[in-house]
């Protein structure tokens, strides 16, 4: 009998939560700002924030944290909820910070009657160089002490367009001098001149982060508000504005975010990826974007895997990424169907098969499920089969094709090599081999050999075009890039390698929607730029690794 898993630290807080009776229902919610697409640390807080919801018989809402309109657009909202989709979650509710801009002005002017926010005058670069550091307290701005008629008529001014971008500020008045630095006297607003993708033209101020976020949650009444280990220092300040404004008190968790090896997660890195082409786009396989890994042929369920087994815990740390590669060789071997794809021909002529004829056999799609589907493979006189499944001088525990050595075609008869044929440079061309027809799999003498390999029909092979990925950075920590180098110094030259390959012709009928496996290659996705005349694959993941989690 399995072991119970052990709960994790925010579904003992959950637990507690519901049987102290401090809540009686769990609402969580997934955040993002939509100024780039979802990538592998999104799924790992989508996984958390609905994941727990549907535990404890919950709901998480999906609010847009758009308050930036210069950065956001509605493209990145509609790939957010594609990608939620794709993993399987429903929200419950479609919700937008800027829903509550209203709302949040409203408190803005509330703080100032009360004294505790005023407008800045200085610039960004005189704020910050005022703010002072741990060891030294800050500097009170010179118009921190002004009237409140004087703060409301200048915010206002600031909402109606009086003023530049960067001209003025509205800050919290709480401490220059507090021990934590995000109590300085934080930013509330600042002038953005910038059409919103939602608002228009209505707003020329937008809120910040840290006072934006709380609110919000308080707004939804949020019972769970479970993000990254990053904001752990503003959670203070996230209790702050709750606390002052006397509004519903949604609280603040944290988790470490995921870290991945050979992976890039910063949302602005990536986007210069796509700027300049280094990548075709957000979707490019070799990307960290959930689109990305899709394309790729990365399954969801795959995903959850990958989610559920690297827990969640309070502390950073840097995740192999072949434990993701794992998950999804896991999933797609249980249900992905099998073909033969040869990728580095030889040819092979069977010179004893009767000339003309073609056999048609019934080859299953997953071998997990013997009586399950097949598909009809070809078998004619001429063959192709990969140039690595051919050694002239073999060693003794070579065990595929070679001088007077047999191996079994999969599916079909015993092969001998009779005669190796090459070109004027020495070059392997082609292999002329006999074919023992009573070694066909259910009639006849059944005969064992050591050596079985795959092939393809030269008649029915259909070219394809295969794109194999490899890891897109070298570097194994990429959070680690040294200060006299650039992230885009590590950039693997040869994170894709374009091939020709031949295919058996019902691989290109193939319907499932998902990877397909290359038998004793891989796993390949065909590719949404597959045309009629060109069919691309991508290649998921390899077939074997040495990999093992714990």
């Amino acid at each position: 009998m399995e072991e119970a898993r052990k709960l994790n630290f925010l579904e003992e807080i959950i637990e507690d939560d519901l049987k102290s009776g401090k809540v009686t229902s769990i609402l969580t919610r997934f955040p993002p700002e939509p100024n780039g697409y979802l990538h592998l640390g999104h799924a790992k807080s989508l996984c958390i924030n609905f994941g727990l919801a549907q535990k404890y018989g919950g709901k998480t809402n999906l609010r847009y944290d758009d308050t930036n309109p210069v950065k956001e657009d509605v493209e990145y909202v509609d790939s957010i909820k594609e990608d939620i989709k794709w993993l399987g979650f429903q929200w419950e509710k479609e919700c937008y910070a800027s829903d509550y801009f209203d709302q949040l002005y409203i408190w803005a002017e509330e703080l100032i009657r009360r004294g505790l926010a005023y407008v800045d005058d200085q610039t960004q670069e005189e704020i910050s160089k005022n703010r002072g550091t741990v060891d030294k307290p800050g500097q009170d701005s010179p118009w921190r002490n002004r009237s409140v008629e004087e703060n409301l008529q200048l915010f206002r001014e600031m909402r109606d367009g009086k003023y530049a971008d960067g001209e003025k500020v509205l800050r919290a008045k709480i401490d220059m001098a507090h021990p934590n630095m995000m109590f300085r006297d934080p930013l509330l607003y600042r002038i953005k001149h910038a059409h919103h993708h939602r608002t228009g033209d209505k707003w020329c101020i937008y809120p910040m982060y840290d006072y934006t976020h709380g609110q919000c949650d308080s707004i939804e009444r949020i019972t769970h508000s479970i993000c990254t280990l990053e904001f752990d220092v503003h959670r203070p300040l996230y209790d702050w504005f709750i606390q002052t404004l006397g509004i519903y008190p949604s609280h603040q968790y944290e988790f470490a975010r995921l870290n991945l090896t050979y992976t890039l997660m910063s949302k602005r890195k990536l986007l210069e990826l796509v700027q300049k082409g280094i990548v075709s786009g957000w979707d490019d396989p070799r990307m960290p974007t959930l689109c990305g890994v899709r394309r790729r042929g990365y399954t969801a369920d795959a995903l959850k895997m990958f989610c559920d087994k690297i827990g969640v815990s309070k502390r950073d740390q840097l995740m192999d990424i072949q434990l993701l590669e794992w998950c999804v060789r896991q999933d797609l071997n249980a249900r992905s169907n099998r073909y033969m794809v040869v990728q580095d021909p030889v040819k092979v002529t069977i010179t004893n098969y009767p000339e003309g004829q073609v056999e048609w056999f019934d080859c299953p799609l997953n071998p997990a499920e013997p009586e399950g589907p097949t598909r009809k493979v070809p078998f004619t006189g001429e063959l192709l089969i990969d140039r690595a499944d051919f050694m002239e001088d073999a060693p003794k525990k070579f065990f595929r094709l070679k001088p007077d050595g047999e191996v079994r075609l999969k599916y079909t008869y015993i092969i001998k090599c009779e005669e190796v044929i090459k070109d004027e440079a020495g070059n392997v061309i082609e292999l002329r081999c006999t074919y023992d027809p009573s070694t066909r799999p259910g009639a006849g003498e059944w005969r064992s050999v050591k050596g079985t390999i795959h092939w393809v029909s030269t008649a029915y092979a259909k070219e394809i075009e295969p794109h194999n990925y490899d890891r897109l950075f070298t570097l194994a920590d990429m959070s680690q890039v040294p200060e006299d180098k650039d992230y885009k110094d590590f950039l693997n030259p040869d994170s894709l390698t374009i091939g020709k390959a031949f295919a058996e012709p019902a691989l290109l009928e193939d319907n499932s929607g998902i990877a397909v496996q290359f038998e004793r290659t891989g796993y390949y996705i065909k590719d949404k730029d597959s045309s009629e005349d060109k069919a691309i694959f991508n290649k998921t993941a390899s077939l074997k690794d040495s990999y093992k989690p714990e």
